[in-house]
């Protein structure tokens, strides 16, 4: 197994999901420890209008401390031409896209038909290789495995429209479980087709836990040569619509499972742990998740060990 990438996502993806705000310095705090606990890409936040999230009111400020973080590649999520603008002109390093595949949950989510996605993109993709060539840019493909606006997404159409994107000239294209409907059957068809249709530019996954498959889909994931995983400590975030159920996958648990199979991450799990005091500081009572946190790790351990 080769190099696996794990990107955590929570400060973007979880923190939008919470009802409240937390404060700026935590935020950066936990950044800084999520870092310094190995992880060596982080999704820190959003650049959207404050009034429909205030939750990333503070996003210039929390870009411009993460850059100052050395080592850390700095990613943001940026839904259309304006808040990608922002995101290039602050420097980060990675910009994602979110494209997603069923229409009605384009026009729920972001409020553009496929066409109009299609010509941001190219919108995108236009500005940034005229003056940003060296900042990377990725499309999200959400409800990829399914919907909770659309029901079944048809795999056809998943592949299509990544073409598309390829066409657009999109550095990455990564498919997400943004219902957390995915499973194992379906993740080991859809990412070698994805491979198949646009070569290297096929990138990771973002699985949720929605229905508990989350790391099985990971195990799946791997066994098709996908080398990156989202991740949100304590699971926080990206399950709006299935109260009681987690979000994100765990990035503890993610990093546990790699670990535990021989496949080194760089990732100090103790310090990862030590990480959710910092968030729970920044808020207070938020329900996170996670069996690692609880339980602690398995008598002998090893990181990265070959299981006999």
């Amino acid at each position: 197994m080769g190099n696996i990438l794990i990107s955590e996502v929570g400060p973007r993806d979880g923190l939008q999901s919470v009802s409240r705000v937390m404060p700026t310095q935590s935020k950066l705090q936990w950044i800084r420890a999520l870092a310094e606990a190995g992880l060596t890409e982080i999704e820190v936040g959003s650049f959207v209008p404050a009034k429909l999230l205030p939750q990333m009111a503070d996003i210039g400020e929390v870009v411009a401390g993460a850059l100052a973080i050395p080592g850390l590649r700095v990613a943001v999520l940026a839904p259309n031409l304006k808040g990608a603008e922002k995101a290039f002109a602050a420097g980060v390093h990675k910009v994602t896209l979110p494209v997603s595949v069923s229409e009605p949950h384009s026009l729920a989510n972001i409020h553009k038909t496929h066409a109009q996605v299609i010509e941001e993109v190219r919108a995108v993709m236009a500005l940034r290789n005229a003056q940003y060539p060296d900042i990377q840019v990725e499309a999200g493909m959400s409800t990829a495995f399914g919907c909770t606006i659309q029901g079944t997404v048809p795999e056809d159409d998943v592949i299509r429209l990544c073409e598309v994107m390829a066409e657009c000239g999109v550095d990455e294209i990564g498919l997400s479980d943004t219902a957390g409907y995915a499973n194992p059957a379906q993740v080991r068809r859809l990412f070698p087709r994805l491979q198949s249709a646009v070569g290297p530019k096929a990138g990771g996954a973002h699985f949720h836990n929605t229905l508990g498959l989350g790391l099985a889909n990971v195990v799946a994931a791997l066994e098709v040569g996908v080398a990156t995983f989202d991740a949100s400590q304590g699971g926080i975030g990206g399950c709006p619509y299935a109260p009681g159920a987690s979000g994100n996958i765990v990035t503890e648990d993610l990093v546990f499972l790699l670990e535990s199979m021989g496949i080194k991450t760089g990732i100090d799990i103790a310090k990862l742990v030590a990480a959710r005091a910092i968030l729970l500081g920044g808020l207070p009572g938020e329900e996170l998740y996670g069996f690692v946190s609880n339980v602690g790790l398995p008598k002998g351990f090893e990181y990265g060990a070959v299981p006999a």
